[in-house]
Protein backbone atom coordinates (compact mmCIF):
# COMPACT_ATOMS: atom_id res chain seq x y z
CA UNK A 1 0.00 0.00 0.00
CA UNK A 2 1.34 3.55 -1.28
CA UNK A 3 0.61 5.56 1.76
CA UNK A 4 1.05 9.36 2.13
CA UNK A 5 3.96 10.53 3.83
CA UNK A 6 4.27 14.36 5.50
CA UNK A 7 7.80 15.09 5.87
CA UNK A 8 9.41 17.22 8.64
CA UNK A 9 13.16 17.30 7.60
CA UNK A 10 15.68 18.51 9.64
CA UNK A 11 18.66 20.37 8.03
CA UNK A 12 18.78 22.48 4.68
CA UNK A 13 22.17 22.21 4.35
CA UNK A 14 23.80 20.99 1.17
CA UNK A 15 22.32 17.33 1.07
CA UNK A 16 18.26 18.82 2.52
CA UNK A 17 18.84 21.16 -0.93
CA UNK A 18 19.83 18.63 -2.86
CA UNK A 19 16.59 15.92 -1.62
CA UNK A 20 14.47 18.89 -2.14
CA UNK A 21 15.63 19.62 -5.70
CA UNK A 22 14.77 15.87 -6.46
CA UNK A 23 11.16 15.95 -4.93
CA UNK A 24 10.55 18.57 -6.66
CA UNK A 25 11.06 17.20 -10.16
CA UNK A 26 8.84 13.95 -8.42
CA UNK A 27 4.91 13.36 -8.65
CA UNK A 28 5.48 11.51 -5.37
CA UNK A 29 3.10 10.37 -2.74
CA UNK A 30 4.12 12.93 -0.22
CA UNK A 31 4.51 16.36 1.34
CA UNK A 32 6.92 18.83 2.87
CA UNK A 33 5.35 20.18 5.63
CA UNK A 34 8.16 22.02 7.41
CA UNK A 35 12.25 22.47 7.67
CA UNK A 36 13.98 22.58 11.21
CA UNK A 37 16.75 25.09 10.70
CA UNK A 38 19.89 26.33 12.88
CA UNK A 39 20.62 29.67 11.23
CA UNK A 40 17.21 31.24 10.61
CA UNK A 41 19.40 34.59 9.22
CA UNK A 42 20.72 32.49 6.63
CA UNK A 43 19.01 33.32 2.99
CA UNK A 44 16.41 30.62 1.56
CA UNK A 45 15.29 29.69 -1.69
CA UNK A 46 12.06 28.84 -0.25
CA UNK A 47 9.14 30.63 0.82
CA UNK A 48 10.25 31.47 5.25
CA UNK A 49 7.14 30.11 6.16
CA UNK A 50 8.17 26.64 5.44
CA UNK A 51 11.39 27.23 8.30
CA UNK A 52 11.19 26.78 11.77
CA UNK A 53 14.41 26.74 14.63
CA UNK A 54 11.92 24.89 16.96
CA UNK A 55 12.59 21.49 17.03
CA UNK A 56 9.24 20.38 18.73
CA UNK A 57 7.49 22.15 15.67
CA UNK A 58 8.06 19.26 13.98
CA UNK A 59 8.15 16.45 16.76
CA UNK A 60 4.77 17.61 18.17
CA UNK A 61 3.22 17.71 14.66
CA UNK A 62 0.33 15.24 14.90
CA UNK A 63 0.42 15.71 10.64
CA UNK A 64 3.88 14.81 10.47
CA UNK A 65 4.68 10.84 10.19
CA UNK A 66 8.13 11.10 8.84
CA UNK A 67 11.08 12.88 9.62
CA UNK A 68 14.46 12.95 7.88
CA UNK A 69 17.25 13.73 9.82
CA UNK A 70 20.16 16.21 7.71
CA UNK A 71 22.23 17.65 10.05
CA UNK A 72 25.71 17.15 11.38
CA UNK A 73 25.76 17.09 15.06
CA UNK A 74 25.35 13.63 15.81
CA UNK A 75 24.28 13.93 19.75
CA UNK A 76 21.43 16.32 18.53
CA UNK A 77 20.56 14.03 15.78
CA UNK A 78 20.53 11.23 17.98
CA UNK A 79 18.09 12.96 20.02
CA UNK A 80 15.87 14.19 17.48
CA UNK A 81 15.90 10.49 15.73
CA UNK A 82 15.04 8.56 19.22
CA UNK A 83 12.39 11.17 20.11
CA UNK A 84 10.44 10.67 16.58
CA UNK A 85 10.61 7.15 16.98
CA UNK A 86 9.33 7.23 20.01
CA UNK A 87 6.35 9.65 19.43
CA UNK A 88 5.55 6.72 16.20
CA UNK A 89 7.00 9.06 13.77
CA UNK A 90 9.46 6.66 10.75
CA UNK A 91 13.03 8.16 10.45
CA UNK A 92 15.46 8.51 7.39
CA UNK A 93 18.69 9.81 8.80
CA UNK A 94 22.28 10.35 6.81
CA UNK A 95 24.19 10.94 9.66
CA UNK A 96 26.91 8.12 9.86
CA UNK A 97 28.31 9.09 12.95
CA UNK A 98 25.00 9.07 14.80
CA UNK A 99 24.24 6.24 13.48
CA UNK A 100 27.59 3.64 14.21
CA UNK A 101 27.61 5.36 17.75
CA UNK A 102 24.00 4.69 18.65
CA UNK A 103 22.76 1.66 16.37
CA UNK A 104 22.47 -0.89 19.14
CA UNK A 105 19.65 1.83 21.03
CA UNK A 106 18.58 2.57 17.97
CA UNK A 107 17.20 -0.52 16.73
CA UNK A 108 15.62 -1.29 20.37
CA UNK A 109 13.71 1.71 20.04
CA UNK A 110 12.55 0.59 16.78
CA UNK A 111 11.14 -2.56 17.98
CA UNK A 112 9.85 -1.58 21.15
CA UNK A 113 7.32 1.46 19.21
CA UNK A 114 7.48 -0.61 16.00
CA UNK A 115 9.09 2.42 14.00
CA UNK A 116 11.46 1.86 10.95
CA UNK A 117 14.37 3.93 10.78
CA UNK A 118 16.38 3.80 7.31
CA UNK A 119 19.51 5.05 6.67
CA UNK A 120 20.82 4.00 3.28
CA UNK A 121 22.38 7.72 2.71
CA UNK A 122 24.48 7.62 5.62
CA UNK A 123 26.90 5.38 3.79
CA UNK A 124 28.70 5.83 -0.04
CA UNK A 125 26.08 8.28 -1.15
CA UNK A 126 24.18 6.74 -4.36
CA UNK A 127 25.44 3.04 -3.87
CA UNK A 128 22.53 0.82 -2.12
CA UNK A 129 24.84 -0.99 0.12
CA UNK A 130 22.70 -1.49 3.15
CA UNK A 131 19.55 -2.48 1.13
CA UNK A 132 21.73 -5.46 -0.69
CA UNK A 133 23.42 -6.33 2.82
CA UNK A 134 19.87 -6.93 4.02
CA UNK A 135 18.08 -7.81 1.10
CA UNK A 136 20.54 -9.73 -1.37
CA UNK A 137 23.24 -10.89 1.31
CA UNK A 138 20.89 -11.68 3.98
CA UNK A 139 21.65 -15.40 3.77
CA UNK A 140 25.39 -15.23 2.80
CA UNK A 141 28.44 -15.81 4.32
CA UNK A 142 30.46 -13.00 3.39
CA UNK A 143 33.74 -13.41 3.20
CA UNK A 144 34.62 -9.12 3.14
CA UNK A 145 33.22 -6.09 2.74
CA UNK A 146 35.53 -3.67 1.69
CA UNK A 147 36.20 -0.33 -0.78
CA UNK A 148 36.35 2.95 -1.28
CA UNK A 149 33.83 5.03 0.99
CA UNK A 150 34.69 8.45 0.94
CA UNK A 151 34.18 10.63 -1.96
CA UNK A 152 36.08 13.75 -0.52
CA UNK A 153 39.51 11.83 0.20
CA UNK A 154 39.16 10.08 -2.92
CA UNK A 155 38.54 13.42 -4.64
CA UNK A 156 42.04 14.42 -3.24
CA UNK A 157 43.83 11.73 -3.86
CA UNK A 158 42.80 11.54 -7.95
CA UNK A 159 43.34 14.85 -8.13
CA UNK A 160 47.30 14.44 -6.92
CA UNK A 161 47.79 11.41 -8.49
CA UNK A 162 46.19 12.15 -11.94
CA UNK A 163 46.85 15.84 -12.21
CA UNK A 164 49.84 15.82 -10.14
CA UNK A 165 48.54 18.34 -8.00
CA UNK A 166 49.61 19.55 -4.12
CA UNK A 167 47.96 18.32 -1.29
CA UNK A 168 46.68 21.19 0.34
CA UNK A 169 45.45 22.31 -3.39
CA UNK A 170 43.44 19.14 -3.48
CA UNK A 171 42.18 19.81 -0.35
CA UNK A 172 41.08 23.57 -1.58
CA UNK A 173 39.54 22.49 -4.77
CA UNK A 174 37.29 19.66 -2.98
CA UNK A 175 36.10 21.98 0.04
CA UNK A 176 35.56 24.48 -3.02
CA UNK A 177 33.25 22.01 -4.35
CA UNK A 178 31.39 21.12 -1.53
CA UNK A 179 33.05 17.17 -0.85
CA UNK A 180 35.03 18.45 2.24
CA UNK A 181 34.32 20.26 4.81
CA UNK A 182 35.60 23.88 6.29
CA UNK A 183 37.63 21.49 9.14
CA UNK A 184 38.04 18.15 6.70
CA UNK A 185 39.35 15.81 9.79
CA UNK A 186 36.51 13.68 9.28
CA UNK A 187 37.17 12.77 6.16
CA UNK A 188 40.99 12.82 5.21
CA UNK A 189 41.12 11.46 8.95
CA UNK A 190 39.35 8.46 7.96
CA UNK A 191 36.97 8.88 10.48
CA UNK A 192 34.04 9.26 8.21
CA UNK A 193 34.69 5.91 6.64
CA UNK A 194 35.15 4.18 10.02
CA UNK A 195 31.83 5.32 10.92
CA UNK A 196 30.23 3.71 7.63
CA UNK A 197 32.27 0.57 8.23
CA UNK A 198 31.09 0.46 11.69
CA UNK A 199 27.54 0.47 10.11
CA UNK A 200 28.53 -1.99 7.20
CA UNK A 201 29.64 -4.35 9.96
CA UNK A 202 26.59 -4.61 11.40
CA UNK A 203 24.47 -5.11 8.62
CA UNK A 204 26.84 -7.21 6.92
CA UNK A 205 28.01 -9.55 10.56
CA UNK A 206 25.31 -9.06 13.05
CA UNK A 207 28.10 -6.97 15.13
CA UNK A 208 27.91 -3.95 16.81
CA UNK A 209 31.64 -2.24 17.74
CA UNK A 210 32.06 0.99 18.67
CA UNK A 211 33.76 3.51 16.52
CA UNK A 212 36.62 3.69 19.13
CA UNK A 213 37.61 0.44 18.75
CA UNK A 214 38.11 0.46 15.45
CA UNK A 215 41.39 1.42 13.82
CA UNK A 216 41.14 4.38 11.32
CA UNK A 217 44.48 6.40 9.58
CA UNK A 218 44.09 8.91 7.13
CA UNK A 219 45.69 10.58 4.30
CA UNK A 220 46.59 13.75 6.61
CA UNK A 221 49.98 12.96 6.99
CA UNK A 222 50.85 11.73 2.82
CA UNK A 223 53.80 13.59 2.03
CA UNK A 224 55.17 14.31 -1.17
CA UNK A 225 57.49 11.47 -0.39
CA UNK A 226 54.93 8.88 -0.19
CA UNK A 227 53.53 9.74 -3.51
CA UNK A 228 56.85 9.66 -5.23
CA UNK A 229 56.94 6.21 -3.74
CA UNK A 230 53.84 5.15 -4.98
CA UNK A 231 54.04 6.34 -8.13
CA UNK A 232 57.11 4.91 -8.52
CA UNK A 233 56.09 1.09 -7.67
CA UNK A 234 53.20 1.95 -9.97
CA UNK A 235 50.36 2.08 -7.31
CA UNK A 236 48.25 5.05 -6.51
CA UNK A 237 47.19 5.53 -3.21
CA UNK A 238 43.29 5.07 -1.84
CA UNK A 239 41.66 4.89 1.24
CA UNK A 240 40.35 1.83 2.01
CA UNK A 241 37.95 0.20 4.50
CA UNK A 242 37.94 -3.37 5.33
CA UNK A 243 35.74 -5.46 7.14
CA UNK A 244 36.75 -9.11 6.83
CA UNK A 245 35.88 -12.34 8.10
CA UNK A 246 39.09 -14.68 9.32
CA UNK A 247 39.08 -17.59 11.02
CA UNK A 248 35.62 -18.78 10.68
CA UNK A 249 35.02 -17.16 14.13
CA UNK A 250 35.99 -13.31 13.76
CA UNK A 251 35.99 -10.44 11.82
CA UNK A 252 38.96 -7.62 11.49
CA UNK A 253 37.14 -3.94 10.82
CA UNK A 254 40.17 -1.27 9.93
CA UNK A 255 40.59 1.60 8.02
CA UNK A 256 44.03 2.40 6.38
CA UNK A 257 44.72 4.35 3.12
CA UNK A 258 46.10 1.32 0.66
CA UNK A 259 48.66 0.67 -2.09
CA UNK A 260 46.69 0.23 -4.68
CA UNK A 261 48.37 -1.99 -7.96
CA UNK A 262 46.82 -1.26 -11.77
CA UNK A 263 45.34 -4.82 -11.93
CA UNK A 264 43.04 -4.06 -8.65
CA UNK A 265 39.07 -2.80 -9.39
CA UNK A 266 40.18 0.11 -6.83
CA UNK A 267 42.49 1.48 -8.72
CA UNK A 268 39.98 3.27 -11.45
CA UNK A 269 37.85 4.99 -8.64
CA UNK A 270 38.50 8.18 -8.84
CA UNK A 271 37.45 11.96 -8.10
CA UNK A 272 33.82 11.66 -5.91
CA UNK A 273 32.66 8.33 -6.74
CA UNK A 274 32.93 5.23 -4.18
CA UNK A 275 33.34 1.40 -4.93
CA UNK A 276 32.36 -1.40 -2.68
CA UNK A 277 33.82 -4.48 -2.94
CA UNK A 278 31.52 -7.35 -1.63
CA UNK A 279 33.43 -10.90 -1.61
CA UNK A 280 30.58 -13.84 -0.79
CA UNK A 281 31.06 -17.60 -0.89
CA UNK A 282 28.31 -18.70 -3.10
CA UNK A 283 27.75 -15.19 -4.97
CA UNK A 284 31.50 -14.86 -5.28
CA UNK A 285 33.02 -11.01 -6.19
CA UNK A 286 30.57 -8.00 -6.89
CA UNK A 287 31.29 -4.64 -7.72
CA UNK A 288 29.24 -1.62 -6.86
CA UNK A 289 29.83 1.90 -8.23
CA UNK A 290 28.75 5.75 -7.72
CA UNK A 291 28.89 8.88 -6.50
CA UNK A 292 29.62 9.06 -2.79
CA UNK A 293 29.68 12.77 -2.40
CA UNK A 294 27.45 15.56 -2.90
CA UNK A 295 23.62 17.03 -2.40
CA UNK A 296 22.16 15.10 -5.15
CA UNK A 297 23.53 11.57 -5.04
CA UNK A 298 22.95 11.58 -0.73
CA UNK A 299 19.43 13.28 -1.42
CA UNK A 300 18.66 9.98 -3.77
CA UNK A 301 19.60 7.91 -1.36
CA UNK A 302 17.32 9.56 1.23
CA UNK A 303 14.62 9.90 -0.88
CA UNK A 304 15.10 6.30 -1.83
CA UNK A 305 14.46 5.72 2.16
CA UNK A 306 11.39 7.91 2.09
CA UNK A 307 10.10 6.18 -0.54
CA UNK A 308 9.88 2.57 0.82
CA UNK A 309 8.61 4.04 4.02
CA UNK A 310 5.72 5.06 1.82
CA UNK A 311 5.00 0.99 1.80
CA UNK A 312 6.25 0.02 5.42
CA UNK A 313 10.02 -0.57 4.50
CA UNK A 314 11.68 -2.23 7.68
CA UNK A 315 15.67 -2.92 8.31
CA UNK A 316 15.03 -6.69 9.59
CA UNK A 317 18.79 -7.10 11.13
CA UNK A 318 18.51 -10.64 10.09
CA UNK A 319 22.30 -10.88 10.70
CA UNK A 320 21.93 -9.92 14.41
CA UNK A 321 19.60 -12.89 14.82
CA UNK A 322 21.71 -15.35 13.32
CA UNK A 323 25.37 -13.77 13.95
CA UNK A 324 26.96 -17.62 14.05
CA UNK A 325 28.96 -16.80 16.80
CA UNK A 326 31.41 -13.86 15.19
CA UNK A 327 33.56 -11.94 17.27
CA UNK A 328 35.08 -8.89 16.82
CA UNK A 329 39.19 -9.08 16.65
CA UNK A 330 42.74 -6.94 16.07
CA UNK A 331 44.57 -9.75 16.05
CA UNK A 332 45.57 -9.99 12.23
CA UNK A 333 48.56 -9.14 10.28
CA UNK A 334 48.47 -7.45 7.45
CA UNK A 335 51.51 -6.03 5.22
CA UNK A 336 51.98 -2.30 5.56
CA UNK A 337 54.56 0.72 4.44
CA UNK A 338 55.38 2.92 6.88
CA UNK A 339 57.51 6.28 6.41
CA UNK A 340 58.83 7.02 9.61
CA UNK A 341 61.78 8.97 11.61
CA UNK A 342 62.87 7.17 14.62
CA UNK A 343 64.04 3.90 14.77
CA UNK A 344 63.00 3.01 18.02
CA UNK A 345 59.21 3.32 16.83
CA UNK A 346 59.64 -0.14 14.71
CA UNK A 347 60.15 -1.84 17.92
CA UNK A 348 57.14 -0.39 18.93
CA UNK A 349 55.08 -1.65 15.89
CA UNK A 350 56.89 -5.16 16.47
CA UNK A 351 57.05 -6.02 12.92
CA UNK A 352 56.97 -9.74 12.13
CA UNK A 353 58.85 -9.71 9.10
CA UNK A 354 60.50 -6.97 6.83
CA UNK A 355 60.77 -7.23 3.16
CA UNK A 356 62.30 -4.05 1.90
CA UNK A 357 64.03 -1.16 3.98
CA UNK A 358 65.23 2.54 2.58
CA UNK A 359 67.64 5.01 4.77
CA UNK A 360 67.94 8.52 3.26
CA UNK A 361 68.84 11.87 5.39
CA UNK A 362 65.27 13.02 5.07
CA UNK A 363 63.06 9.44 4.07
CA UNK A 364 63.25 6.61 5.66
CA UNK A 365 60.46 3.52 5.26
CA UNK A 366 59.92 0.38 5.74
CA UNK A 367 57.70 -2.11 4.33
CA UNK A 368 56.90 -5.48 6.55
CA UNK A 369 53.98 -7.04 8.15
CA UNK A 370 52.94 -6.23 11.31
CA UNK A 371 49.39 -7.15 13.45
CA UNK A 372 47.02 -4.69 13.85
CA UNK A 373 46.04 -4.59 17.12
CA UNK A 374 50.17 -3.59 17.68
CA UNK A 375 49.03 -0.54 15.07
CA UNK A 376 45.66 0.18 16.89
CA UNK A 377 47.86 0.42 20.35
CA UNK A 378 50.80 2.86 18.43
CA UNK A 379 47.88 4.79 16.44
CA UNK A 380 48.64 7.89 18.95
CA UNK A 381 52.22 8.37 17.99
CA UNK A 382 51.70 7.42 14.16
CA UNK A 383 49.49 10.55 14.28
CA UNK A 384 51.16 12.81 16.49
CA UNK A 385 55.13 12.33 14.92
CA UNK A 386 53.50 12.98 11.09
CA UNK A 387 54.46 9.33 10.11
CA UNK A 388 52.46 7.52 6.95
CA UNK A 389 51.00 4.06 7.34
CA UNK A 390 49.31 2.57 4.41
CA UNK A 391 48.58 -1.21 3.81
CA UNK A 392 50.35 -2.85 0.36
CA UNK A 393 47.20 -4.56 -1.30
Amino acid sequence: MNNKLTLGIFGFGVVGQGLHDIIKTKNLNLAIKRFVIKHPEKKRTLPAELFTTDANAVLDDPEINTVVELIDDAEAAFDIVSSALRSGKNVVSANKKMIATHLADLIAIQQEYGTSLLYEGAVCGSIPIIRNLEEYYDNELLHAVTGIFNGSSNYILSKIFNENLAYATALKQAQDLGFAETDPTLDVGGYDPKFKLAIVASHAYGLYIAPEAILNIGIDKLSASDIQFAKEKNFKIKLVPTAREINDKSVILYVLPKLIPRDNILYGVENEYNGVLVKAAFADEQFFYGKGAGGHPTGSAVLSDIAALRYGYKYEYKKHIDANGLAYSTDWEIEVYLRYKEESFIEHLKFTSISERYYAQDFKYIIGKVNLSNILKNRDIIDREGYFLAEIA
